[in-house]
């Protein structure tokens, strides 16, 4: 619904992963990664190779 604006297609993402995803971001595992890299994205480590690009590209 959101790709006509966002540009991207949606990813489908099962609750055992989603809930997996967030548990790791409350407990602190992931705070050294950018905020930006968890906009947009599926399951953690999505984010994750998204927050080495973002490190790559700087």
């Amino acid at each position: 619904m959101a790709e006509q604006f966002t540009g991207l297609k949606g990813k489908y993402v099962p609750i055992a992963e989603s809930v997996r995803s967030f548990k790791e971001v409350i407990e602190g595992k992931h705070d050294d990664r950018p905020e930006q890299a968890f906009y947009m994205v599926g399951a953690i480590e999505e984010a994750v190779e998204k927050a080495d690009r973002m490190k790559t590209a700087a």
